[in-house]
């Protein structure tokens, strides 16, 4: 008879508690949580419509007790808000000179057996027309999976869905994605970004 699989690592005090405040606020708020957040990946977090969404973001992990890292612009890292996105995950990120953060996340992604990576690729609050393929890229050179995460106001559901592994067909790939967010409004549905990559035209 074959050993029976060990029991999964406890715990620590703070994640406990994380988890149970990350649960007590999705209850007395009335948001349902669906799905789970993987031990390890590449995190997709739409539609980003709010800033709001930062927050959704640190509920979904912590209620599935994750401590994802979160790619955020850095000029919100001003002040004391800047205390409180680093103590939470958050990374700086200069959109004009993306370059060294992105190749110390690399590093990471290679040594940390749990590395997990949460990125909001619209890159902004207001309507685009394209996603930013740096979730993609990191995917494709780390061999991490992408696990597409959602936020959506009407029905007041956010969570996880599936989880998927870059093939290289841009396109392919991403009319999965575009499936998946097709009925995912975000809290500010006019301010929706389709998901779709500059790539995809130049069929990359």
């Amino acid at each position: 008879m074959p050993d029976s699989a060990p029991d999964p690592a406890p715990l620590s005090v703070s994640m406990r508690g994380r988890r149970a405040l990350a649960r007590f606020l999705l209850r007395t708020t009335r948001w349902r949580l669906v799905g789970e957040v993987p031990a390890k990946g590449i995190l997709v977090g739409a539609p980003h419509t709010s800033n709001w969404d930062w927050v959704a973001t640190i509920l979904i992990a912590w209620a599935n007790a994750r401590s994802p890292q979160l790619l955020i612009k850095h000029t919100f890292f001003k002040g004391p808000l800047g205390w409180i996105l680093r103590v939470t995950g958050g990374i700086p990120l200069d959109r004009d000179n993306p370059g060294e953060a992105i190749r110390a996340l690399l590093r990471e992604a290679e040594s940390h057996p749990s590395f997990l990576l949460a990125i909001a690729p619209e890159g902004t609050r207001g309507a685009g027309k394209y996603w930013k393929p740096g979730f993609y890229r990191i995917a494709q050179q780390t061999g991490l999976p992408i696990s597409l995460g959602f936020i959506d106001g009407p029905t007041r559901t956010l969570g996880m869905g599936p989880t998927l592994t870059p093939t290289g067909d841009v396109a392919a790939d991403m009319d999965l994605v575009r499936a998946f967010y097709a009925d995912k409004q975000g809290l500010r549905p006019e301010l929706r970004t389709e998901p779709r990559l500059r790539e995809e035209s130049r069929g990359d």
